[in-house]
């Protein structure tokens, strides 16, 4: 099924940047938010020059406020009826954060924050979205995992790492929940791919791509609209199969 109206959260920078990009090539509609309003017009401007055809409708977020979100989600959905009477037909869960360190080193503030931002934000997106979909009997909800959910990681990622593997049981969860019905959900694990939260990293982490090539791989995996999609496949996929067996030595270089 076509989806041409995109809900994308996070989308001022990063991931939710570079997918908004590829959706505009494709004649996709979209409904961007994010904490920085600025950021989200600059976009708007690049996206028209993509694609003038398209509508793009913006709004300011923080998706750890429930009320927000659902307001914010809804004024999205008659923003696209608006438009010839259609349907919001997909939702990115794409907001979050990596801020933090070890725990027991003083950064208590900055691990909570990434654990209320990725999950508990995830959860207000997650509500909002299904409500719509729910009422409208078909949507896909699609959530930005990462492969970092499948182990514990070290120093600045152990938050992190938790929240990525909550939002995967998570997903998982409402999956299973409209299991046989008109409603996709699938869970995107990205690998390392070139982003803001990457830049913060002293030292490059292996197998990064490009942000440019690694949002084309996501926009690709999220039209499949399998289940569960490893981005990019290789070396990822096959990582993730080797990550049960690893030793706490190894994992300390991811």
């Amino acid at each position: 099924m076509a989806r041409k109206n995109i809900l994308i959260t996070g989308a001022s920078s990063g991931l939710g940047n570079g997918m908004a990009k590829e959706f505009a090539k494709q004649g996709c509609n979209l409904a961007l938010c994010a904490r920085r309003m600025e950021k989200l017009e600059a976009l708007k401007k690049e996206l028209q020059e993509i694609n003038p055809n398209i509508h793009v409708f913006l709004r300011a977020l923080d998706v750890t406020q429930q009320k927000d979100v659902f307001e914010v989600f809804h004024a999205f959905k008659e923003d696209f009826k608006s438009n010839n009477n259609e349907t919001l037909d997909r939702v990115i869960v794409n907001a979050g954060m990596g801020k933090g360190a070890s725990l027991g080193k003083g950064y208590p503030e900055q691990n909570m924050q990434t654990a209320v931002t990725n999950f508990c934000g995830a959860i207000n997106q997650m509500e909002a979205a299904m409500e719509i979909f729910r009422e409208q009997n078909q949507g896909h909800l699609v959530a930005i995992s990462s492969m970092s959910a499948f182990r514990g990681h070290p120093r600045a990622m152990t938050v992190y790492a938790a929240t990525k593997a909550a939002l995967k049981s998570l997903a998982e969860g409402v999956r299973i929940d409209v299991l046989n019905k008109p409603i996709k959900v699938s869970t995107i694990f990205p690998g390392y791919i070139q982003s803001e939260l990457t830049d913060a990293v002293r030292k490059p982490p292996p197998f990064m791509i490009s942000l440019d090539k690694g949002s084309k791989l996501l926009a690709k995996a999220i039209n499949k609209e399998k289940s569960n999609s490893f981005v990019p496949y290789w070396p990822w996929y096959f990582i993730k199969l080797l990550m049960p067996f690893m030793p706490l030595k190894m994992l300390k270089k991811f």
